[in-house]
């Protein structure tokens, strides 16, 4: 792999960033963010820009359209479809000139992963993508397709390499049958672990050979599937730390045994909206150090395998919160190698 996205005190975004102008959010995350630039999404643009419709854009031989009860499958390219392509052109238009003259080694995008997409994707008669054992072998080939078509676009665009981070928000719901059938008087059977395992496996190794880099699965629940997305191929594991504080001894092993296995952390850190008092440097890094002290690890291993992040995306910040939440991220990265003596 090239220019790995690794280095010391690297830090980097979650992906979402508040406001509807392309260029000002890629130049502000280029300013703040120099080591691991992200494709900004602002899902404030609305139908197209939020999570669901960026990735279905994406999709090849695919097309969604919005109906009342959110996406579903449509038997062409529509409005609907046509729009989440044009934002994703416009985003990377944008992107191309805000790392024009930074000229980052690695940038970093976020697609969704497959079985949030499949979960929150209706077939034309309103079930689910991912009850349908077909449909979700489509989804999961097109997807992979889409995906490495995209990273070779950005590559084109800014001479980077690429690092492709999957959002598996819904992947807990999915693992513990908690999403609601179209007459919302029942449940969507829980999906096995095993068979998770292999499609998001297929759509991680799909992202590792289109960009030759190392891939990221997020997930910002307050108990992330840990293990389960290691063992699916994720090499870093991006999840909002804060959230376990008081994590369960199962959990707790889980975060240690794949740090033991060698995986990079994304740790969330930062408030995603702004915070009634402004935190210090020392209490949002506080969690951190908390962890690898219960994990009996030297703290030599945050700057080795760990980078510092907001909490999860920052749609719902303020601009100005938005910048400072960043900042603060390349501020603990640096913490994590050289802590204040006052520490």
């Amino acid at each position: 792999m090239q220019n790995s996205p690794w280095a010391t005190a690297v830090a980097t975004g979650i992906g979402s960033l508040p406001g509807t102008d392309p260029g000002e959010a890629d130049r502000v995350i280029v300013g703040e963010l120099p080591d691991l630039p992200h494709l900004a999404e602002l899902p404030s643009r609305g139908v197209g820009a939020d999570m669901i419709g960026r990735t279905a854009g994406l999709l090849v031989d695919l097309a969604v359209e919005v109906v009342p009860s959110g996406y579903r499958v449509a038997s062409r390219p529509g409005h609907d479809h046509r729009r989440a392509v044009d934002f994703m052109r416009f985003d990377l238009d944008a992107f191309q000139d805000a790392v024009e003259n930074a000229k980052p080694p690695v940038v970093k995008v976020q697609l969704t992963g497959p079985w949030t997409l499949a979960s929150l994707i209706e077939l034309p008669r309103g079930h689910r993508v991912l009850t349908d054992p077909g449909a979700l072998r489509e989804f999961t080939a097109s997807l992979s397709e889409g995906l490495a078509l995209h990273v070779a676009e950005v590559a084109k665009r800014t001479g980077a390499s690429v690092v492709v981070q999957l959002d598996e928000p819904m992947l807990p719901s999915v693992l513990r049958g908690m999403l609601p059938t179209p007459s919302k008087l029942g449940y969507v059977a829980p999906v096995p672990e095993p068979d998770v395992r292999e499609l998001l496996g297929s759509v991680v190794e799909a992202a590792r050979r289109a960009s030759g880099q190392p891939v990221v699965v997020h997930c910002c629940a307050d108990k992330p599937p840990l293990s389960l997305l290691r063992s699916a191929g994720a090499d870093a594991l991006a999840f909002d730390l804060t959230l376990l504080r008081n994590a369960s001894a199962e959990v707790l092993d889980q975060i240690g045994e794949t740090w033991d296995d060698g995986a990079v952390l994304l740790l969330g850190l930062v408030p995603t909206v702004d915070p009634t008092q402004p935190p210090t440097l020392k209490a949002l890094a506080q969690p951190a150090f908390d962890l690898v002290d219960k994990l009996g690890f030297a703290r030599t291993l945050l700057a080795e395998r760990a980078v510092a992040t907001p909490t999860c995306g920052l749609a719902g910040a303020t601009h100005t919160w938005a910048r400072r939440a960043m900042a603060l991220s390349r501020e603990l990265a640096k913490a994590f190698v050289e802590p204040p003596e006052s520490w």
